[in-house]
Parts: structure tokens; C-alpha cells; sequence
């Protein structure tokens, strides 16, 4: 079936999961809405965090989407079950793609989440890795600089490793094996990230596994495109375009993104 996948997120966080969803279905068409202009999410009520992505979800719905995969934590935790209740189309959120990942790589049951504010009040990752292994120990940070970090382009560089290594001070406390990235921003901080905790803890970003739970409800619906129209992306932003698509090209390794700017 030659609809697009849809993918949101309240900024360009959410490219890290598109990079995964490319590389493991490089057939699908994507269609991307980040919402730069209102980003950080992380910080807002939760009721306008729900506003926003059921803006962004509609957006995407007048393209007849297959799928649509919310790739940003905060807008998982707050309203993934309401929009999977609601939509008739698979939906999918980023927090228990990443809790099994976790799971799967922890060797002591010792694991850090790093996320926003609203994320770890919220303890979805708390709830998502017990339902999964009850006797896990989970320690959460906050880490409200992450985001405008890599929302500005300055993900790299003396400033952002300042940034993080002074945030990440108190997780390296903890004798913590696994580290999940709890914001679909964070991997592009990545390296940096992993350099401050240390080569004995593993590093988890959800892209990849959110991706192959895609992939596979995707086939087991019978919705995978088995045609061979090279997939034409389009990528919409309510920020600015410019930023946008010099993350995107960067990130993606491609040489023309098109990014359209919208209002909603």
C-alpha cells in the first residue's frame, strides 16, 4: 500500500527516528511534522501538550496516512493511548520501544532515563520497564537544556559538552549499566552523552527499535509498499525552514530535503 507513514514530533528530534524508519523501510514514503516553533514540549501543562499533538496529528491525517508513529516521548506519555483509542490506523509512540531495548541490553537491571520534565513526572518509562521486569532499578534526570541545544544546531562542540556533562554529574552517581535517551532529540547528543557516562554503560536511543515494530505491524497488516516508486518525502515544519532542513539534510545524509513551512 503506497500511503504515507506518518511522523511527528514537537521538533527535529523526531529525524533520529526517520533515519531508522529509512534504513529499515527504505520503500515507505514519510511524511514528517516538527513542530519547532512551539518546541520544547518537556516544559508545557500537559493539556497543551495534548493540543499540540492532536494539531499535528490531524495535519497529517488530510494525506490519508497508513500509519503513525508519535516520535517524541512527551506527546507519548501524555496522549498516545487517547490517539491509538481514536484513530482507526495503527499508532505508535517511542517509550515502550525503548523500555525493551533497555531490557534487553541491561546486564545488572540498573537503568538511567534521561528525559524531559514531563516525561519523568510523568514515569512512563518507570511503568513500561517493570511491566516488563518488575525488579528493575530505575534512576530519572531531567534535562531541560538538551532540547534547545540540538533545536538551535549547537549539538556539538565545547558548549554542548559543557551542557551535558554538568546535567549528567548526579547520573554518574549510580551504578547504572543501561542509560535509555528518553527524548528522540537526545541521540543527536549522543556521542557526547556516551563520552560523560563512560564506555561500561550502554547508551539506548528508541529509534531503532520503534522502527522495527513498524516494520512489523506494518507486515502484519498487509500494509508494506512492495512497489517500486522511489519514496518522495515531505517533511513540514512550523519553524523555520532554513534550520530545519540544514538539521535534516545533516542528520539524514541527504542532499535535498524538501521542507515545506506550515501554520497551525
Amino acid at each position: 500500500m503506497n500511503k504515507p507513514i506518518g511522523i511527528i514530533d514537537s521538533g527535529v528530534g523526531g529525524l533520529t527516528v526517520v533515519k531508522e524508519v529509512m534504513r529499515q523501510l527504505p520503500n515507505e514514503r514519510i511524511y514528517y511534522v516538527g513542530d519547532t516553533a512551539r518546541c520544547p514540549y518537556g516544559p508545557r501543562h500537559t493539556d497543551e501538550v495534548r493540543t499540540f499533538t492532536w494539531e499535528l496529528t490531524n495535519y497529517l491525517l488530510q494525506y490519508d496516512i497508513k500509519m503513525l508513529i508519535i516520535a517524541c516521548n512527551t506527546a507519548t506519555a501524555v496522549v498516545l493511548d487517547e490517539i491509538k483509542h481514536k484513530l482507526s490506523i495503527p499508532v505508535i509512540g517511542v517509550i515502550d520501544p525503548g523500555a525493551r531495548a533497555a531490557i534487553k541490553h541491561t546486564k545488572s537491571g540498573r537503568i538511567g532515563v534521561l528525559g524531559t520534565n514531563v516525561t519523568v513526572k510523568s514515569k512512563a518509562y518507570d511503568r513500561a520497564l517493570r511491566t516488563i521486569n518488575r525488579d528493575v532499578q530505575v534512576w530519572s534526570k531531567s534535562c531541560p537544556k538538551f532540547v534547545p541545544l540540538v533545536e538551535s544546531g549547537e549539538y556539538t562542540g565545547p558548549f554542548a559538552e559543557k551542557i551535558v556533562k554538568n546535567t549528567l554529574q548526579s547520573m554518574k552517581q549510580h551504578p547504572l549499566d543501561t542509560i535509555i535517551l528518553g527524548c528522540t532529540h537526545y541521540p543527536l547528543l549522543e556521542p557526547i552523552i556516551q563520552d560523560v557516562m563512560g564506555s561500561n554503560v550502554k547508551v539506548i536511543s528508541s529509534g531503532d527499535e520503534t522502527a522495527r515494530e513498524a516494520s512489523a505491524i506494518l507486515d502484519y497488516q498487509e500494509l508494506i509498499y512492495a512497489g517500486e516508486t522511489k519514496p518522495a518525502h515531505r517533511f513540514f515544519t512550523t519553524g523555520s525552514v532554513e534550520l530545519f532542513k540544514n538539521i535534516a539534510e545533516s542528520w539524514l545524509e541527504l542532499e535535498a530535503v524538501d521542507v515545506e513551512k506550515i501554520v497551525l
